[in-house]
């Protein structure tokens, strides 16, 4: 039996694929499967330590992104997207797989088209409110369709979508609620608040959180996800705006935080402040309050969608970019952390919207059409 992935080359597509390949692991075991091989096609491994440690190949596929702004790199991003598909299309011939399981984005055009032409079966997994470009042509001829958010659902013909929840691996799935207060040496009885701009940051949080700083640290400790390259800069801003300040340690700024750190930092956190990516996922998994800042320029406007679909739950509230000041955000945080009824309210909705099953749901569907496509 062979099972191939394939995806953008991004957290957001990669991650939510290792989590279905560790399901699928553990059923190849507990059906006692041999001969089951697995791989990834995409243009780059991404993460080669996970794809080695869930007994993943890499296969290289060359793809062409086509952006939606003027661009020369279109023009030649078509070319690369055509030798894409050609190599995708002998590739897939020689290895043959049973069943195609993809993510979307633009690397997944060539692996998915040679798939139609090779009559391949494909599952695809869409992780935001509207589809992108690649899954809506994909859902045209994929053999079943799960999502995310409900809302996705009509974009595809309705007898093949099944609603799952976004795909989480399970070193996240579960906080930890002991440890982060002596590895961060934290307070008793002071609300954590912590603040995530993503792998890269966000500038314009990092802004805000500065303007509010100075009184959110009389009340509470902030831990502050900076981005790599920004955790000097918010140092150096840091101690000047806190320099008079009885309570600068209650800030703790880092440039990155590892599964571990995030876990431990769910587990004693009282509001989560973050971006609207596949980041609204885990927070729900982790039962936490949230205020949510969607990027406005994001592809196809998702991350305002998605975090307005998840507030509608009554799981986060969403402070639109351009609305967004220190003041805004100190006074939401107070409204949120200082009334256990709305705090309750939202960590109640957090958990109903959670889909913690969702990489095992996809995982049992994708080794069911495996498994027929042997015979």
């Amino acid at each position: 039996m062979k099972i191939l992935f394939t995806g953008g080359g991004s957290g957001g597509h990669f991650y939510p694929i290792i989590a279905v390949a560790e399901e699928l692991n553990i059923l190849i075991k507990e059906h006692k499967l041999i001969d089951v091989h697995l791989y990834y096609m995409a243009p780059d491994s991404y993460n080669e330590g996970l794809l080695y440690e869930n007994n993943i190949k890499f296969v290289r596929s060359p793809a062409g992104k086509m952006r939606r702004y003027f661009s020369l790199r279109n023009f030649f991003d078509i070319f690369k997207t055509a030798w894409g598909t050609l190599r995708a299309l002998w590739t897939l011939f020689n290895i043959y797989p049973d069943v195609i399981f993809s993510k979307g984005g633009y690397p997944s055009f060539p692996p998915l088209f040679a798939a139609r032409i090779l009559r391949i079966p494909v599952v695809i997994h869409e992780s935001d409110t509207v589809p992108g470009r690649a899954n809506i042509w994909a859902g045209k001829f994929a053999k079943r369709i799960a999502v995310s958010y409900p809302e996705a659902a009509k974009f595809f013909k309705k007898e093949k979508v099944a609603y799952t929840g976004n795909p989480i691996r399970k070193e996240i799935l579960e906080t930890l609620p002991t440890g982060a207060q002596s590895f961060l040496e934290l307070e008793d009885n002071v609300p954590v608040i912590t603040v995530l701009g993503g792998s890269q940051g966000s500038q314009l949080i990092n802004e805000m959180l500065v303007e509010a700083l100075p009184k959110l640290i009389d009340s509470y400790q902030i831990i502050h996800q900076t981005g790599k390259m920004h955790l000097q800069e918010m140092k150096n801003i840091a101690s000047v705006v806190l320099e008079k300040s009885d309570f600068k340690n209650r800030y703790k700024p880092f440039d990155y935080l590892n599964n571990l750190s995030l876990r431990m930092i769910a587990g004693t956190s009282a509001l989560i402040v973050s971006r609207a990516g596949s980041t609204i996922f885990e927070i729900a998994q982790w039962n936490i309050p949230s205020i949510l800042i969607p990027i406005t320029d994001s592809n196809g406007d998702h991350q305002r969608k998605n975090a307005y679909a998840y507030a509608r739950t009554g799981a986060a509230v969403v402070i639109e970019e351009r609305n967004l000041n220190g003041n805004i955000l100190r006074a939401e945080i107070d409204r949120i952390v200082k009334s256990t009824e709305i705090s309750d309210t939202m960590k109640k909705a957090a958990g109903e919207f959670a889909q913690p099953q969702a990489a095992e749901k996809i995982a049992k569907e994708i080794l069911s059409i495996a498994l027929g496509h042997e015979k």
